[in-house]
């Protein structure tokens, strides 16, 4: 666990500074600088990426983790590298000769009231692009365990420069339609930067031909491209379904709720950067004694940290919606439903790095589709009728039932499961945390409240998980920090 604790640990810093700068994007510059429909409109943009660009990558960034260290000739390993760089590029040729012949009934589907999404409905397109070959030149990273610079690029570049667009903005530098336009270049500047990172760590000599194994490449790649196109459905589709039935601004309202909840992904999203490709070497090599240590450890790590997270998150709910504009406030039943998604996603630990680079994704694939339609029922049922708790509903739903499925699969098919007793006693501090504090809060200014409150949660949920020894890698953090002496 050494290069995992030591490359989750920089991922961890990088992942949280990013979204510490996105909190302040989507909390207070974007709530204050731009209009409630341009703030929605700009989440409609992203949220419509996101669906799209899995298609565009065709899955090859999860197939050059799986495959590359599976080759034993460096000729076999440039093929795939070949591979991964061009078929993408063929399918965003079709899919974007598609968008230009059928460019009007784009324009007809994403008609609204004020005409505000047509014109930028391209940008959809430039984005997603941009997206699908940054993840392939990330996993170009990954597989070399050089994940750090990566995350930095996928995590704060970006946000950084969203936050100085947002200032041009409220200094009139740019209009806020530039604004809009100024995001795309961003997205590609990423991907640019990202390129040249990787080649600088191998640049592949250029061979036309496949690796031996086509076939199984092409069909793997396939089926994972629906993998994760099924889980940027159902990360992202709630978002988008809102726009069709809702006001535009109500995506930006929904927005900022679901952005609060995903801070609690934000270790998940830095370990996996590394266990993926060391899961990927474990099944390669059939070490299932290393594969169960390894599922345990991220499991019960990702719950315990996650958890402190969730609960500074409910308990402070009311004092941080008190900081923003009164339109953009909710329901906090929508961001306790969407954060209990994200704390479930945590307890999973690798299991997703399991299934993907196992023989078994094809069952993942068949009940993440199914899910998927389920989802999009979901939305539509519950989103005319209970409006934004509807989407939330819906999101919970799908993925209650979709990770579910996934430690089913892995208990079946590999016999193991990633609880244990710490797992149990870390959910029962959780749980007992969040019903000791969600009322309580000091009668001061909303700011004042948060600092303190978060000090006396975080100060006792730390001492309690040290104490009980629930996670030695914690623990070992813990010390370490603090230079002490171990227990």
């Amino acid at each position: 666990m050494g290069i995992i604790v030591s490359q989750s640990a920089k991922n961890l810093t990088t992942t949280y500074a990013g979204f510490g700068i996105g909190a302040i994007n989507t909390l207070f510059l974007y709530t204050n600088f731009l209009t409630p429909e341009y703030y929605g409109l700009v989440g409609f943009l992203l949220s419509a990426a996101n669906l799209i660009w899995p298609l565009m990558a065709f899955g090859v960034h999860n197939t050059l983790v799986k495959f590359y260290t599976s080759y034993d000739s460096q000729e076999q390993k440039d093929k795939l590298l070949n591979v991964i760089l061009f078929l993408p590029l063929v399918i965003s040729l079709i899919l974007g000769l598609m968008g230009y012949f059928f460019y009007d009934l784009l324009l007809d589907y994403f008609s609204d009231g004020e005409g505000l999404v047509q014109p930028y409905i391209w940008l959809i397109f430039l984005i997603a692009l941009a997206t699908s070959y940054f993840e392939i030149f990330f996993s170009w990273a990954k597989i070399h365990y050089k994940s750090v610079f990566g995350n930095f690029m996928k995590e704060v570049f970006h946000r950084a420069c969203i936050s100085l667009l947002l200032l041009t903005v409220y200094f009139s530098y740019i209009s806020i339609e530039n604004f809009v336009y100024a995001i795309g270049g961003v997205f590609l500047l990423r991907l640019l930067i990202m390129m040249l990172y990787a080649f600088r760590l191998y640049v592949p000599r250029f061979h036309f031909s496949f690796p031996h194994n086509k076939s199984f490449i092409l069909k793997y790649s396939a089926l994972i491209l629906i993998a994760g196109s099924v889980a940027m459905v159902l990360l992202d589709l709630d978002k988008v379904m809102i726009e069709k039935y809702l006001p535009i601004e109500m995506v930006a309202v929904y927005g900022i709720a679901v952005y609060i909840s995903s801070v609690i992904a934000v270790p998940s999203r830095a370990m996996h950067q590394i266990t993926y490709p060391m899961t990927a070497t474990l099944l390669n090599k059939k070490d299932k004694k290393g594969l169960l240590e390894l599922y345990e450890k991220s499991s019960l790590n990702l719950l315990i940290i996650s958890g402190l997270i969730f609960l500074l998150i409910i308990t402070n709910i009311s004092q941080l919606y008190a900081l923003i504009p009164e339109e953009y406030q909710i329901s906090y039943s929508i961001v306790i439903l969407i954060s209990s998604v994200k704390l479930y996603d945590n307890l999973l630990g690798n299991n997703n790095s399991i299934l993907f680079n196992s023989d078994y994704y094809r069952l993942v694939l068949a009940i993440g589709v199914f899910l998927a339609v389920l989802a999009f029922v979901f939305n539509i049922i519950f989103i005319p009728r209970f409006e934004l708790l509807g989407a939330a509903l819906a999101t919970f739903l799908a993925f209650a039932c979709y990770n579910t499925a996934k430690l089913v699969i892995v208990h079946k098919k590999f016999r193991i499961h990633p609880f244990t007793k710490e797992t149990a006693y870390s959910l029962l501090i959780i749980l007992l945390f969040s019903f000791l504090f969600y009322f309580w809060d000091f009668p001061w200014h909303p700011v004042v409240n948060i600092v303190l409150k978060s000090g006396v949660i975080g100060l006792l949920y730390v001492l309690v998980i040290y104490l009980l020894k629930l996670s030695p890698d914690i623990n070992g953090i813990i010390e370490k920090t603090l230079k002490l002496r171990p227990r």
